[in-house]
């Protein structure tokens, strides 16, 4: 499957990330759903992040099912240990784009690897827009 851009986009559903627990009771299998969630909520907790921004792959996928904490994630596997997360993000007018892109590319990467034990390769930020927070929106 690929987006409009060409690119491969990776189903967040069919993939899972598996990590060996070393204890002895078997294996842990962490699903890339939730890789996807704590990436969407470390973002949104970011000063200057307005959303997350999906394609038109998210938008279909919608239809049938997909959570909104996935739209605008992609998480790939790099090989059996290493993670790559794209985000697709709106930005606050006003903002230093790359100091911002840099904080929310470390702040990614340590919520998923303290919290799964995964390594991520890389944080891919794409700043699909940037908004005005105090304009209002139509319709208010």
């Amino acid at each position: 499957m690929t987006d409009q851009a060409g690119n491969a986009v990776a189903d967040t559903q069919d993939l899972s990330v598996t990590e060996s627990s070393g204890s002895g009771y078997g294996k842990i299998s962490i699903n890339n759903n939730v890789i996807a969630i704590i990436a969407h909520e470390t973002a949104k907790k970011m000063p200057g992040v307005v959303e997350l921004q999906g394609s038109l792959a998210d938008d279909l996928a919608g239809i049938i099912g997909k959570k909104s904490k996935d739209k605008g994630i992609r998480v790939e596997k790099e090989n059996e240990e290493l993670l790559t997360i794209d985000l697709t993000v709106v930005l606050e007018f006003g903002v230093r784009i790359p100091e911002i892109c840099v904080q929310l590319q470390a702040a990614v990467k340590d919520a998923v690897e303290d919290m799964t034990g995964q390594q991520v390769y890389a944080v891919n930020v794409v700043v699909q827009g940037i908004r005005n927070t105090h304009e209002k929106t139509e319709g208010d």
